[in-house]
């Protein structure tokens, strides 16, 4: 023991260390603290005691001056530490200044330990100003404005059909899933269990791609799809031929789509001369969130693809085809609720900030 520190444990103080111990209620740091008392008590050296609960020379030391000093309540108390914070709003204000304002050098973000270090403070107090002020300097979120000049009357045609279809029509919103990957994990991967998560590898082998062309039915929530390896007009043609041997023959189709340079190809237009029924509805440019069958291939993507394995391509247009089934046998219809004013008065504000910076 160091020199200075000496102590003696009364029979009630050794009864309530050994409950202390021996309670599996009790918080660990209070258990070892015990330990390190009873260890000395015992005869046994610093070394140890060291080597029997895990704990530095200082953290033994500590605890045993602390139970010389207090006794066995001092055990259960930790010392009280003031905040690290300097008094006053005047340095909440600096931190939000200064993660407002432009940033030192090159870096692409402010950090706590870097604020930490700029205003004088420790990481955690500039961690809990920014939640206090709602500030997330480490998080970012992507946007696209469209300049698309025809932007509100083609916003208020897409979301038109889709709130009040026209009556005896039938509302398809049409686009393609392209380049999905077959990947193949390099090893077999181990499956969730209590305590430890699922494992799989960081690297995989690729065995092809295949595109996804999709059409869902607004009003029922059901879905074509059909796989091909590439996404050209010619393609698209074809799906186009598949959606009109599936359509009611007395129902006129009104196809919502994207920009996709082969949805305008000269041979799509053709063939939209000769089907007279078919009605195209483009969404404004950069606004595919506009396009409903966008939430099908999120649902496709989160609940089939991103952890699949696939040996092959035909292994997984199989799983694409097979969750097509899944999914058309529970469809649901597709509810648009947002305003397409509050959209507009957005898009808007958004402009405006862009040119007030540039």
């Amino acid at each position: 023991m160091r020199a200075g520190i000496s102590f003696t444990v009364s029979p009630t103080d050794r009864q309530r260390l050994t409950a202390l111990i021996r309670d599996r209620n009790t918080p660990q740091k209070h258990v070892w603290r015990a330990e390190i008392i009873l260890l000395r008590v015992n005869g046994t050296g610093t070394v140890e005691i060291m080597r029997q609960t895990g704990k530095s020379k200082t953290c033994v030391w500590r605890w045993q001056e602390r139970f010389a000093t207090e006794g066995f309540e001092r055990l259960l108390r930790d010392k009280t530490r003031p905040s690290r914070i300097p008094p006053g709003p005047e340095v909440a204000e600096r931190v939000v200044a200064l993660t407002l304002a432009n940033l030192p050098g090159e870096t692409t973000h402010w950090t706590a330990d870097m604020m930490a270090q700029a205003a004088g403070i420790s990481a955690s107090a500039v961690r809990r100003i920014w939640k206090a002020h709602g500030l997330q300097p480490n998080r970012w979120r992507q946007f696209k404005l469209s300049n698309d000049p025809q932007f509100v009357n083609k916003l208020r045609d897409v979301v038109g059909l889709y709130v009040d279809p026209p009556a005896h029509a039938i509302v398809l919103s049409v686009d393609e899933k392209s380049q999905i990957q077959a990947l193949d994990r390099t090893q077999p991967g181990l499956p969730m269990k209590k305590g430890r998560l699922g494992t799989m590898t960081h690297d995989y082998k690729r065995h092809g791609t295949t595109t996804l062309f999709a059409a869902l039915n607004v009003l029922d929530g059901t879905v074509i799809g059909k796989n091909m390896q590439r996404h050209r007009h010619q393609e698209f043609i074809r799906f186009l031929n598949a959606i009109e041997a599936q359509m009611p023959a007395s129902k006129a189709v009104h196809v919502v789509l994207d920009n996709y340079a082969a949805h305008k190809h000269p041979k799509v237009r053709a063939w939209l001369d000769r089907h007279q029924r078919f009605t195209f509805h483009f969404t404004p440019t950069s606004c595919s969130w506009l396009n409903a069958v966008e939430g099908f291939f999120a649902k496709l993507s989160k609940r089939r693809l991103k952890r699949g394995v696939f040996h092959s391509v035909v292994d997984l247009q199989a799983a694409i085809n097979r969750f097509l089934a899944e999914h058309n046998q529970q469809p649901k219809p597709f509810s648009w609720i947002a305003d397409p004013d509050k959209i507009i008065a957005a898009v808007k504000r958004g402009h405006q900030a862009l040119d007030s910076i540039h």
